[in-house]
Order: structure tokens, then sequence, then C-alpha cells
């Protein structure tokens, strides 16, 4: 098997040196892996929100009973991204994968019986399988590239998930439309399916990862110097273990990042529910011509998610990183957002209101893998695992309450236009305050520093 080193970083920091196992080729397969996982996780979230209208009819539920079901996904979301999260250090990411796509596979059957408490079965295994989804797959991601080229694939990691919503939409639409809402979740299993047999035949932990640091540092010499995985010391060794969890949880930079997801996830909550909704019922799109605009967006946040990371991480390798290419970004990220989302409901204009919502349900995905790579730049590789765990468990939170919470104001207000106006510009509010802390919390080269992270 031949052996690719990564190009030399060019950046005033100590270099890390490649391990002698790494192979180029079989990091890029399995960052494509990890993209097509991601966009069948969003294509299983997006799913629900593209079959609302039909569904809705069908069962004869208003907006709060529908919020409700979509809210479920969320019930053990968080929770299993917490625990997989602190278990991930004894599991193997290949194994952890593997098992979660099995799951979202089953997930989608319960839609067959077409009540509303199996799609809540449904959405709850569903949300459990899938809450650890994208800090896993990261963590995987991790475990193939050195600090300083994670930007571009934590972007790829991502941009799935736009990807997947840009090609589900019209994809599962003609599915819904033609062949009935059920066959889209029928698809969804069968996709599920076939990606577990491919990983299974391709998937493997990485040079990078926990498991072969350990190995590493077994290997290293006993006295204090720098051996294999190893940095001039700066990172914890067998004599100089890493920080508590606890401290690492509640430095500015992981905090301000968790916040940045927060509000990041908030307008994710609100697209995935409610976006199809909006677009039929408030500016009078077909079921076509809005899974048209559902892709537009996806396809937006895309461009974005192949371009601000890959320029964070030019300006890392060239040694200009700090709070400009990481706590600026993403911030900035989710307070444009959480504008667009505030000016919506006083457009008027088709085009201008088509523009609000790109912008709106768009621009806050930069923040998502920004989130990562700031938060892993404070961390040591042993306890990555366990920190993306807690803080995608957090920064995910919105989705538990967000989608029953926007039906409850649309059914409350005086007129639905009205309810999504409330529900909207409370959106902003968050995200401003998100975004607006992030900004100014975010610090990883002050934090790599005193935790021993990888920078």
């Amino acid at each position: 098997m031949a052996v690719h080193p990564l190009p030399p970083r060019r950046t005033s920091a100590p270099e890390t040196p490649d391990p002698p196992a790494y192979d180029r080729r079989r990091a890029w397969l399995i960052l494509a892996m990890v993209v097509a996982f991601m966009m069948i996780n969003y294509a299983d979230k997006s799913v629900l929100g593209l079959a609302a209208v039909p569904l809705m009819d069908e069962l004869t539920i208003d907006k709060s009973t529908y919020g409700l079901i979509s809210s479920s996904f969320y019930v053990l979301f968080s929770v299993s991204g917490l625990v997989v999260g602190l278990l991930s250090a004894r599991w193997s990411t290949r194994t952890m994968l593997l098992v979660m796509a099995a799951l979202w596979a089953v997930a989608q059957l319960p839609a067959l019986v077409a009540t509303v408490p199996a799609l809540v079965a449904g959405r709850l295994l569903l949300g459990a399988a899938e809450g650890p989804a994208a800090s896993m797959s990261m963590h995987t991601l991790y475990g193939w590239f050195p600090p300083g080229w994670r930007g571009m694939p934590s972007a790829l990691q991502i941009g799935g998930a736009a990807l997947g919503t840009a090609v589900a939409a019209p994809v599962l639409t003609w599915f819904i439309v033609n062949l009935g809402w059920r066959s889209a979740f029928v698809a969804l299993a069968i996709t599920s399916a076939a990606w577990c047999l491919v990983w299974y035949a391709v998937g493997k932990d990485g040079p990078y990862s926990a498991a072969a640091q350990r190995s590493a540092a077994g290997a290293a010499p006993a006295s204090g110097t720098p051996g294999t995985g190893e940095r001039n010391g700066t990172r914890p060794t067998a004599e100089a273990p890493a920080s508590p969890l606890s401290r690492l949880l509640l430095s500015g930079t992981v905090v301000g990042s968790v916040l940045s997801a927060f509000g990041s996830h908030w307008a994710l909550a609100v697209s995935s529910a409610w976006l199809p909704v909006y677009l039929q019922t408030q500016l009078d799109l077909t079921a076509s011509t809005a899974s048209v605009a559902v892709s537009a967006v996806s396809v937006l946040s895309l461009l974005l998610l192949l371009s601000v990371p890959a320029l964070v991480d030019r300006r890392k390798r060239h040694g200009r990183a700090g709070r400009a290419a990481d706590g600026i970004a993403q911030g900035a990220a989710v307070l444009v957002s959480g504008a667009a989302l505030a000016l919506l409901p006083f457009a008027e204009q088709r085009a201008a209101q088509l523009a609000l919502v790109a912008v709106a349900f768009a621009a806050h995905a930069v923040a998502i893998p920004l989130h990562y790579v700031t938060t892993a730049a404070v961390v040591p590789a042993a306890r990555r695992g366990p920190v993306f765990g807690v803080v995608a468990a957090t920064g995910t939170l919105p989705g538990m309450f967000v989608p029953y919470l926007t039906g409850h104001l649309v059914d409350g207000a005086a007129s639905e236009a009205t309810g999504y106006a409330i529900a909207f510009l409370l959106s902003a509010a968050v995200m401003a305050v998100c975004g607006a802390v992030a900004m100014l919390a975010i610090r990883p080269d002050r934090d790599a520093r005193a935790l021993g992270g990888e920078g």
C-alpha cells in the first residue's frame, strides 16, 4: 500500500509528524463514506417536513401535533449523543457508525403504519440513532486528518448534510407526489441498509484516532521526551494527564463554540420541520417548487461550507489562526442568519422573501463545522470523543422543542402569518445572542496552550 505524507504545513507552530501508516487514499475514501453518511442523515431528518402537508391532511392533525411529532425526533437525540460521546473512547468509530446507520433503516419503517404514535416511535428511534452521528463521524474524520488540515474535511462532512437535503428534497418529493408519502420513508430505509454494507467492507479507524495515539504513547520513552503523537511536550503524555473534562467544557472556546452551534441548530430545527410547510402555505409554492427552493437553500449552504472553512484552514497553515479565523467567522454566520430571519416577516416582494429565506437558512451552516474545529483545537485527542459528545448534545438542544414551539405559536396566533412572524423574530433574537457571545468567547490559541490541546 502506497504511503503519501501530507504536504508540510506553512506555519510558525511546530510540525506534527505524520504517522508512518498514514494513507491518503484511504483517508479520502473514509471522507467520501462520511459525506454519504451525512447525506443520508439529513435526508432522514428532512423527509418528515417534505411529507408534512399530505401527512397532516391524511391524518387530520393540526400544526401543534405535527410539531410534536417533529420534536419527538430530538427527545433522545441529545441524550444519545452525550452517552455515546462519553463512551466513544472505548468503542471503535467504525462500529459506532455501522450500528447507527442500521438503526436508521429500521426507524423509517413505523411510517408504514401511519398513525401518530407510530410516527412518534419512529422519530424517537431515529433521533436516538442520529444523535451521535455528526460528532462521531467528525471524530472518525479527525482520526484520519491532523490539525491544520481539518477545516475542509469538516466542511465536506457538514456539506454532506447540505448536499443530502439538496438531493433529497426533489427526489423524495417525487416519491411523495407520485408514489405516496410512505414511499419516501421506504426509500431511505433501503439507502441506509446499502450504506451499511459498503461501510462494513471499507470502514476503518485512522492513525490520528485516540486508539492510535494510545498505542504510540505506550511505545514512547518513559521520560518526558516527546514521542510519537506528541508535539514538543505540549500534548499531555502518560505522565501529564489531560485536563479534567469539566475544565475543557468550561473553557471560553468550547462554551462559545457550543453557543454558535446552538444558534445554528435553532435555525436548522425551524427549517427542517417548517420550511417546506411555510413555502407552500405562506408563499403559495407548489410541493415541487418548494422542494426546488429547499434544494437551492442547501446548495447555498454547501457553497459557504466549501469556501469559509477552507479559508480558515489556509489562514491556520500560514500561521494566521486566531479569533478572526475562528470565533468571528462562526459567530458572524449565526448573526447573519438571524438578521435575515428577523427581516423575513416584513418582506413583501416574492424575490426578497426567497432571498431572505436562502440567507436565513443557509448562512448559519458555516458555524457547524467550525465549532468542531475550534473545539478540537483546545481538546487533547484522548478527550476529543467525549467532549464532542457533550458539545453535540448541548448544541443540538433546540431541536427538542423548537419545532413544537413554532407549531404552537402558529396555531395560537390570530393568523398563520402572524404566528410565523412571532416564531421567526424569537428565533432571530436567540441567534443574535448566541452569535455575539461566540464572537467574544472563542480564543482557541489561548485555550489550547492552557488545556494542552492540539492547536
